[in-house]
């Protein structure tokens, strides 16, 4: 089985996520999609709002029902902070039957020299770039580097930009209630199909007070 890790704090997980791991699943050669779930990182206790629970439950009804698509906790068993390499190499004692490959943004791809073990990642599993929004794609396939390792590079430059951050709805579920952010998100013109959270994240975030 081929399988996509698309790691994130996805906090909150929002339809951009999900729309995006659905194109890469429809247009690679990808049987699923693994939602990686970052573990909150104990020395850093401002970095995420949501607690490690609420994240991937929060990922987890996002995704119900969605063929292809699966949420995993797997780095929250792994030693903090657990550096992409390790994680897939992990992932690749634990599914030996399984072949890994990387899901990263462009803005993490531009600067993936500089990531630890980056040859071992490409030469090992492989990376899927998608773009991000206000962003050029750039392509660093000049380096020798990643000309060695060109056929275990995809880049997805039409690929949908995510039209929102989990960061900016945070801020906006922070100044308005959950109803109303979604009701005022169903008239912005950059998404297609509002609203930007699914309906079960977003009574998920109401029930537990999450955000405000």
């Amino acid at each position: 089985m081929k399988v996509g890790i698309f790691g994130g704090s996805f906090d909150p997980i929002h339809k951009g996520h999900i729309n995006l791991a659905k194109y890469v699943l429809d247009h690679t050669d990808l049987d699923e999609v693994w939602l990686m779930v970052s573990p909150r990182n104990p020395l850093k206790p401002q970095g995420y709002v949501a607690t490690d629970g609420e994240r991937l439950e929060m990922a987890r009804l996002a995704v119900d029902g969605i063929p292809g698509i699966r949420v995993s906790d797997f780095e929250f068993n792994l030693p903090i902070p657990s550096y992409t390499y390790k994680t897939l190499t992990e992932l690749k004692k634990a599914y030996p039957g399984h072949q890994f490959r990387l899901i990263i943004g462009g803005d993490n791809w531009a600067n993936f020299d500089r990531w630890r073990n980056p040859e071992e990642i490409l030469s090992e599993f492989g990376v899927i770039v998608y773009p991000r929004p206000d962003e050029s794609l750039k392509d660093p396939l000049h380096s020798s580097l990643f000309t060695l390792h060109s056929s275990k590079i995809r880049i997805l430059y039409d690929a949908p930009q995510m039209p929102v951050s989990s960061t900016k709805i945070r801020h906006l579920l922070q100044s308005h209630s959950p109803e109303t952010e979604n009701q005022r998100i169903e008239k912005a013109p950059l998404d297609p199909n509002p609203p930007y959270l699914d309906k079960k994240v977003l009574a998920y975030i109401k029930k537990h007070s999450l955000y405000s």
